[in-house]
């Protein structure tokens, strides 16, 4: 049995250990968040913190996991008040949004590291492959980010998840609610 915490939780999980760490945390956990994109290490759309490290969770297994703090983009905040996940928004930087939690992941322990990154940081800590190509925003943003760490910038807060289709309903005049 593997055991090591995941967004601040003991999990053990009674898997093969050379189960790759993404298939646990996707299927064993149902954190979603955490993408599959090539499988092999090129897209980092699976990327995950891993004891304050970017990882690539395709190429980590359950065993190489083994008494290690995990944070999944669901652990980073689930009310999106992260610095960066309120950029993100306030940014406009997602478009299809396959990627981008693997990249806010990265950029996130790039902030931990740095709240005040240079480009040649960036590009170094964000290696995710993005087709809709969103690279100059998400760059700009993880530096508007680092402002608000820092206390130079505040951002007005992106809606908290989980609103209910009444709501939306109400808020969005042309949706409606059938049951």
């Amino acid at each position: 049995m593997t055991k090591f915490t995941v967004n601040d939780r003991p999990v053990q999980y009674k898997m093969d250990p050379q189960t790759p760490l993404l298939w646990a945390l996707r299927d064993a956990s149902n954190l979603t968040g955490t993408k599959y994109g090539c499988g092999n290490g090129d897209c980092g759309a699976c990327i995950v913190e891993v004891d304050g490290e970017a990882i690539r969770s395709c190429l980590v297994t359950i065993a190489e996991a083994e008494g290690r703090f995990v944070t999944t983009i669901e652990g980073l905040r689930r009310d999106r008040s992260h610095p960066l996940q309120q950029a993100f928004v306030a940014s406009n930087v997602p478009q299809c949004g396959f990627c981008i939690p693997g990249i806010i992941m990265a950029g996130a322990v790039l902030l931990k590291k740095s709240n005040n990154p240079t480009d040649e940081e960036i590009d170094a800590a964000i290696t995710n492959v993005c087709r809709c190509g969103v690279y100059p925003r998400l760059r700009d943003a993880i530096k508007r980010a680092g402002r608000v760490m820092r206390g130079e910038e505040r951002i007005a807060a992106a809606p908290p998840p989980g609103i209910t289709p009444e709501d939306a309903a109400r808020a969005v005049p042309a949706l409606t609610v059938t049951d």
